[in-house]
């Protein structure tokens, strides 16, 4: 009864996020729908149809990015409103993007980018919220979008690097990672080395593996909804999530909890944020931890959260007003 509640709660939950992130679309008349193909046909760039779970980003410059698609290689580039701008061979999305920038007379990247990588089933538009918090202060916010469904931890961590190389001129490189991200940028740390890189926020990671990945990996059900990545979020001694390195930068976590024995979900043993439980999030090395208490969701919204993030962005701790509680 337990699997089949777990099954449920999953369902769920990926329905909620689904409708959450979803762009609902009241029906027009066909007159209007008419109108509006007429007016996209006279645009240079056109919408794209959505596809996040196909396409993954391997380029960035100042909001333009290219992405490949999981499954045909073939590449688009997008401008910075989500558009197609063209497509075709990474060549050719390359030479697109070099004449953009001529065109537009973009200046090259300086100073400071931050790295936001998503989780499960989300999109980078899960952090929204915080990456207009970010960008206030002044930061080149990178929006990385990945097929969270549909590739390996390690695929999404070779597309993370190669967007991180596409970061010339620019001088230092923080990351802020939710869930899945987390080991994922942990996997792209393992097999490539960026001395720009700075400062990491981990929120809500299963550093040490998935409670409920290891109740349900083997379920058709799950399989299907989380793909090969959704496999790798066992915590199996041999697994991969055992064979990643913790972060050779300065890095903290912020869990989800009560701050009790039981957390937020009652099938998961100790502390938890709903899905993550407390001890699978901390992560020995961090040089600082936090606990809030928010379900997994909502780490990346939460307005104590995203202060504590970008306050440890700026000096290496959650809070100025007391002493860093390091894992070790």
């Amino acid at each position: 009864m337990r699997v089949t509640g777990f099954v449920l709660l999953t369902l769920l939950a990926v329905i909620r996020v689904s409708a959450h992130e979803s762009n609902t679309r009241n029906m027009v008349t066909e007159e209007s729908a008419l109108s509006g193909i007429f007016q996209s046909l006279k645009k240079a760039a056109t919408q794209t149809l959505g596809g996040r779970q196909f396409w993954g980003d391997i380029r960035f410059f100042r909001g333009w990015r290219i992405q490949e698609n999981v499954f045909t290689d073939h590449c688009r580039l997008l401008n910075p409103q989500n558009h197609r701008h063209s497509h075709g061979t990474l060549k050719e999305c390359e030479s697109a993007l070099a004449a953009v920038r001529k065109d537009q007379h973009l200046l090259p990247m300086t100073g400071r980018a931050v790295i936001l990588v998503h989780g499960l089933i989300r999109s980078s538009r899960s952090f929204n919220t915080m990456a207009s918090a970010l960008e206030s202060e002044g930061c080149m916010v990178v929006r990385f979008d990945y097929p969270s469904t549909r590739s390996s931890i390690p695929d999404a961590a070779d597309r993370l690097s190669q967007v991180i190389n596409s970061l010339e001129g620019v001088d230092t490189i923080d990351l802020v990672v939710h869930s899945m991200g987390g080991l994922i940028m942990r996997c792209c740390f393992r097999d490539h080395v960026d001395e720009r890189i700075r400062r990491a926020v981990l929120l809500g990671v299963p550093n040490y593996g998935a409670t409920i990945a290891d109740r349900l990996h083997t379920n058709p059900l799950f399989r299907a909804l989380y793909g090969p990545a959704g496999q790798q979020l066992i915590s199996e001694q041999h697994g991969l999530i055992a064979q990643l390195p913790a972060p050779a930068c300065e890095f903290g976590i912020i869990a989800g909890g009560r701050g009790t024995i039981k957390g937020f979900n009652p099938l998961l043993q100790g502390d938890n944020d709903s899905t993550v439980t407390v001890h699978s999030a901390r992560l020995k090395g961090a040089t600082d931890f936090i606990l809030q208490p928010v379900i997994h969701s909502f780490l990346m919204t939460d307005p104590r959260c995203i202060s504590a993030v970008a306050t440890f962005l700026q000096h290496g701790r959650f809070d100025l007003e007391r002493e860093p509680q390091p894992i070790r």
